[in-house]
C-alpha cells in the first residue's frame, strides 16, 4: 500500500513533536485551538496514529464503504460551530486524555508505533476492504481512512507547533500532495470549483474564505 510509507514517517513525525519539551512545560496552557489545552491537543495529535492502529486491527467492516467526500459531508463536526456539542465533545475528551498527563502520552505513542507497522502490513490485505469509522457509524476505503487521518496529523501538528512557538514538521511530499487533494476536494464540495480556481489564481476575485472545514 503506497500511502502506508508515508503514514508511518507521519507518524513518527508527529511522535518527535508531542514529545518535545515545549509541551512538556506548556501542558495546562490553552493552544491555538481555543478550549484545548497544549496537553489536550497533543492527545488528540497522537490519537490519529492510536485510532488508526485500533481501526485497522479490527475486522473489516460489511458496510459498504462511502466516498471521502461524502464522509465530510457527514460529520457533524464539520458543519457545526466550535461552540456545539459535536466540537465541544472533541476538545473536552482530549482535555480529560491530558488528565493523565505528559509520560502516559508519551507511553502510548510508543506502544502505538510499535504496533504500526504490523498493522498496516496486515491492512494491505484487508478483504473486504471497508474500516469501520465506529464514532460515526459508516465505513471508508483503507486509503481514504489513511488520508483523512493524515489530514489530521498536518493540520493538528501545524496547530500544536504554532501555539507553542516552534516550527511546524514538514510531512513528505506524497503526504501533503494526498493532504491537499483531500483539503482541495472537500472546499469544492463546499464552496463550488469557481471559488477554488479564483483563491488560487485570480486573488482580486477570490471570496473572502474557502476553507474546508470552517
Amino acid at each position: 500500500m503506497p500511502i502506508a510509507r508515508g503514514f508511518l514517517t507521519s507518524a513518527r513525525t508527529a511522535a518527535e513533536l508531542v514529545a518535545r519539551v515545549e509541551v512538556r512545560s506548556g501542558w495546562d496552557l490553552e493552544s491555538s485551538c481555543t478550549g484545548m489545552t497544549n496537553g489536550g491537543l497533543a492527545n488528540h495529535l497522537a490519537d490519529q496514529t492510536g485510532n488508526t492502529v485500533r481501526l485497522l486491527a479490527a475486522p473489516p467492516s460489511e458496510l459498504t464503504p462511502i466516498p471521502v467526500v461524502e464522509h465530510y459531508r457527514r460529520a457533524g463536526w464539520v458543519h457545526s460551530g466550535l461552540g456545539e456539542e459535536a466540537n465541544t465533545s472533541i476538545r473536552d475528551g482530549s482535555n480529560d486524555q491530558a488528565q493523565d498527563g505528559f509520560e502516559a502520552l508519551a507511553a502510548r505513542v510508543a506502544a502505538d508505533l510499535q504496533a504500526f507497522p504490523q498493522v498496516l502490513a496486515a491492512a494491505a490485505d484487508r478483504s473486504p476492504d471497508a474500516v469501520l469509522i465506529p464514532w460515526q457509524g459508516w465505513a471508508l476505503r483503507t486509503h481514504d481512512f489513511l488520508v483523512t487521518r493524515l489530514m489530521e496529523i498536518a493540520v493538528h501538528s501545524d496547530d500544536l507547533a504554532a501555539g507553542l512557538g516552534v516550527p511546524t514538521p514538514v510531512l513528505p511530499d506524497d503526504v501533503v500532495r494526498e493532504v491537499l487533494g483531500l483539503l482541495t476536494a472537500v472546499a469544492v464540495d463546499r464552496h463550488g470549483q469557481t471559488a477554488l480556481v479564483r483563491t488560487l489564481s485570480r486573488p482580486q476575485r477570490a471570496p473572502s474564505a474557502v476553507s474546508a472545514f470552517q
